[in-house]
This record gives C-alpha cells, structure tokens and sequence, in this order.
C-alpha cells in the first residue's frame, strides 16, 4: 500500500511547515488554509479515518485533542478557537489518514460548512 501525503510529511519526503512534533503526532499548517491559523495534527500512527479508531487508540486520540490545545494557544488563539475532524469522503475528507483541524483568527459561523 501507497503511503499517504500526511505519512511522506512525517517521513520527510516531502516537505510541510511543521509547527509541532513527539513521540504521538506531528502538526503543520495546511496548505489550503481556511482560517488565519489552520494547522493539521495527525498521529504518526496510520489511522485511516476516525471510525478506525479502536479501544487501544483512545490515549493517543485524547493526547491530539490536548495537542490541539496546545497549539492554538502557541499560536495565540488558546480562548478561541475550533477543532474539526471529517470521517470519509462524504464529509470533506480527502487524505484517509486521521487528521485534525485547529482554525482560528477570525469568527467562525454555526453551523460549519
């Protein structure tokens, strides 16, 4: 099996503009971006989407959340701001390797998209 764009950043075969990385996840900023800061935090390990996710994933899920956190407030959006996740095709995803949004930096509307 191919590895995906997300897998070739972390690998260094390609090149991203990493913000954060340890031992569980690294975080960039997308390419694409939506909002003033939107970065990505995807786990180094390969998780195709969230629904893969099993029992033993559940540490490393909470430590993207808090990661998240971590990030916006280095960023300097840590009192607003909003985390995404889209499982499958259907609701936007189009890197099948588990990833997270953090957006902020400018009002964001409910409900999303």
């Amino acid at each position: 099996m191919s590895k995906t764009l997300f897998e070739k950043i972390i690998d260094r075969e390609i090149p991203g503009d990493i913000i954060h990385e340890d031992e569980h996840c690294i975080a960039f900023r997308d390419i694409n971006p939506g909002a003033p800061m939107h970065v990505l935090v995807v786990p180094r390990k390969p998780i195709p989407k969230l629904v893969d996710a099993t029992p033993e994933d559940q540490q490393l899920l909470g430590h993207l959340m808090l990661t998240c956190s971590k990030i916006a407030e280095q960023e300097g959006h840590g009192d607003a701001f909003r985390v995404a996740i889209n499982n499958g095709a259907g609701a936007g995803q189009s890197v099948f390797h588990l990833h997270l949004h953090v957006l902020g930096g400018r009002a964001m509307k409910w409900p999303p998209g």
